[in-house]
């Protein structure tokens, strides 16, 4: 049975929501830190969710069982081999998570998806295949693992998707290639793209989580008017 997501709420009525999807080998817990580090004291509520992806083996790490959101066959500092039926199935997963915000009150325009690594992989997929209008995309230190797929299946009523992209330029995991190529190809498809580096590894930092705080509150404004 899946492991339930953790919720977290900024305060007990929130009006947006935030999905953010970890990285492979980590679980949700991995991100809920970085809530108090947004600076979102004074902004409208969220509930953040943070699902946790399941075990599987995972191929590039000798079958290795672990939190994947698809399966990495192999690793190549300018691409990656995958498992698309895995990534299909995650952004399954996530749509039905969507879908449950939906229901409980928050519409699509105002869900915001988010990932780090191969969860900002399955991210890209899901919201600019997405068939409702999102709030908006955070994407770290990631890339599009099946760019045909992408663009095949993507979706009018995400073309003007707010996007904010970042990564770190010592990134020795996902190569500051792999994100430049991502968004790239996103932005010869039409899609505009809030783009920024970093002095870092596969990681995040203060400065990084500070500007994405500020996005968030940007968007969740522009909502508001």
């Amino acid at each position: 049975m899946p492991t339930l997501p953790i919720e977290i709420q900024t305060n007990a009525a929130p009006r947006f929501a935030v999905i953010w999807l970890h990285g492979l080998g980590a679980d949700g817990s991995d991100f809920v830190p970085i809530i108090d580090e947004l600076g979102l004291s004074g902004a409208e509520g969220i509930r953040f969710i943070f699902p946790h992806a399941p075990y599987r083996a995972v191929t590039c790490n000798g079958g290795y069982e672990m939190r994947a959101w698809y399966d990495i066959i192999s690793l190549e500092p300018t691409n990656r081999e995958i498992d698309v039926a895995g990534l299909l199935e995650s952004r399954a997963t996530v749509r039905q998570l969507i879908a449950r915000e939906v229901e409980r009150g928050i519409p699509a325009e105002r869900i915001f998806l988010a990932g780090f690594s191969q969860g900002g992989a399955v991210a890209y997929l899901t919201a600019l295949t997405h068939d409702q209008p999102l709030a908006g995309l955070i994407a770290l230190s990631t890339y599009i693992p099946a760019p045909e797929l992408q663009i095949e299946e993507a979706a009018a009523a995400n073309r003007q998707l707010p996007i904010y992209a970042a990564h770190g330029i010592h990134d020795d995991v996902v190569s500051l290639e792999l994100g430049k190529k991502a968004k790239a190809l996103l932005e010869a498809n039409g899609y505009q793209i809030a783009w920024q580096t970093y002095p870092m590894p596969h990681s995040v930092c203060l400065e990084e989580v500070s500007a994405i705080g500020a996005w968030l509150q940007a968007q969740m404004r522009a909502k508001a008017q």
